[in-house]
């Protein structure tokens, strides 16, 4: 794997690609939102970026996991990434636990990171809000692992929603402070914000984003759904009684169903108003649930393949934690360097 290589300067000379860093939990099977909202898209990003993907099941564990629904809720988001079009050959493609590095420099930074800053993180107070029960240290400190994730890999960019800015934003704050003290040690992130996919909503309440946590199973495709589950639910989805297929204020539940048929199928909402003049909400909804039954079939194909080749997961997650510490450790060792402790 030639990692960070390519021909891009006018005078012909090898310049490394802009890096690009995303980690993503195992907390649910990824759903339908997350596939056309960002997923779908990845394939093409690696190609653009040198991009380090990886599953962060040490986030996951603010909340109480099940062990042996983190093992097979990791087991499936790897090869979920792998299912959707990452290549382990072009990204790297890792399992977080798996590369020891992310908690030691997390630890480091934890001493370069100030209480009131941690204090102000928003996602700290919406969970200790949904979990008082276990407002632990972790959920407290966690966004300096997640500097951590990112600046071990000196990654240039990072892809960032509206509601990730903040994260970056301390991540970006923590690498200045630490430069500031001993010199350039981490590449300061940049936020990079992706040509957006469809927004998808609830087909139950579709006001709000789909959502794996909808506690409403109806409201929410999931990317293994078999065809029938699916079809199901897009034919109970919300509407509207004025029985028109076109786009408009007050008809989200239309406006929803019109943007993923759109973001499927590649029609203008003026083309599907058009496909579907004169004909009623139930032909509609049968012609989405058919075209993401198709959209989803090769992903839910190469994911079942991948499922029932285990020693090959098994091989990509073992070869991509070596590669994932061999980067790593490169940016560990400096650090530690510099703040003075001894080399082995």
């Amino acid at each position: 794997m030639n990692i960070g290589v390519s021909i891009m300067s006018e005078e012909n000379k090898p310049q490394r690609k802009k890096r690009s860093l995303s980690l993503i939990q195992p907390t649910s099977v990824p759903t339908l939102g997350n596939y056309l909202g960002a997923m779908k898209g990845w394939p093409q990003f690696q190609e653009d970026f040198d991009t380090v993907y990886g599953v962060a099941d040490l986030h996951s564990i603010t909340v109480r996991q099940d062990p042996q629904s983190l093992r097979k809720q990791t087991m499936e988001l790897y090869a979920q990434l792998i299912a959707v079009g990452l290549d382990p050959e072009k990204s790297i493609l890792f399992i977080q636990s798996h590369v020891p590095q992310h908690s030691q420099l997390g630890w480091l930074l934890n001493c370069y990171t100030q209480f009131g800053e941690l204090n102000r993180m928003t996602q700290f107070k919406d969970k200790s809000q949904q979990h008082s029960d276990n407002v632990n240290a972790g959920l407290f400190t966690y966004p300096c692992l997640m500097a951590a994730d990112i600046l071990l890999y000196q990654a240039d960019i990072v892809p960032v929603g509206a509601d990730q800015k903040q994260h970056l934003e301390i991540a970006r704050d923590i690498a200045e402070r630490f430069n500031g003290v001993y010199g350039n040690v981490f590449t300061v992130p940049e936020p990079y914000f992706p040509k957006s996919g469809a927004r998808v909503m609830s087909l139950q309440d579709p006001t709000r984003k789909m959502s794996k946590s909808d506690p409403n199973p109806k409201g929410t495709i999931y990317l293994t759904d078999e065809p029938n589950v699916i079809m199901k639910k897009f034919k109970s989805a919300v509407t509207d009684s004025e029985m028109s297929v076109r786009y408009a204020e007050g008809k989200d539940g239309i406006n929803n169903l019109m943007t993923i048929y759109s973001a499927v199928t590649q029609k203008s909402f003026d083309t599907i108003e058009s496909e579907f003049a004169g004909k009623g909400y139930g032909d509609f909804k049968k012609e989405v649930g058919e075209a993401v039954i198709a959209e989803l079939e090769p992903v839910q194909k190469k994911f079942k393949e991948l499922m029932n080749d285990k020693a090959y997961l098994q091989d990509m997650w073992t070869k991509g934690a070596d590669l994932a510490q061999r980067v790593s450790q490169r940016t560990l060792d400096k650090a530690m360097k510099k703040i003075g402790f001894l080399a082995k």
